[in-house]
């Protein structure tokens, strides 16, 4: 398989990204979007009642970079605690995306984390914990 200017990772999740489609009876839902580019991407979660991400899916109409990212990172999302998840950094996203982001694209790859990071700060999902 060609990999393609990003690598072989980024390229795999584009192609097949995982965790793609709505989620209905979402706990947390938002939206990221970068006005520079135009990548657009929804990350929404469901949150069960011990605090732990059930479940994860994205969409998108987005770059390469940002697809993977939203793929990769909803793929390491689930079984995780929303307060782990609320303290994953830019770093981490582009951790998770591995190499072969260039610095001018770093906003791609860090774009799902954003929208989950907006969508984490909703009520609901804090109202869930009580």
């Amino acid at each position: 398989m060609v990999a393609g200017p990003y690598g072989s990772t980024i390229a795999e999740h584009f192609r097949r990204p995982r965790n793609y489609g709505a989620l209905p009876n979402a706990t947390a839902s938002a939206e990221g979007v970068n006005p520079l580019c135009g990548d657009r991407v929804r990350v929404s979660v469901i949150v069960d009642p011990a605090a732990i991400i059930a479940d994860a899916r994205f969409t998108a109409n987005a770059c390469a970079i940002c697809v993977a990212a939203a793929s990769l990172l909803t793929e390491r999302l689930r079984g995780m605690s929303i307060d782990d998840a609320g303290r994953l950094s830019d770093d981490d996203a582009l951790a998770i995306v591995g190499s072969g982001v260039p610095s001018a694209r770093r906003r791609c790859a860090t774009l799902p984390l954003e929208a989950l990071r907006r969508g984490l700060g909703s009520a609901s999902v804090h109202e869930s914990r009580a």
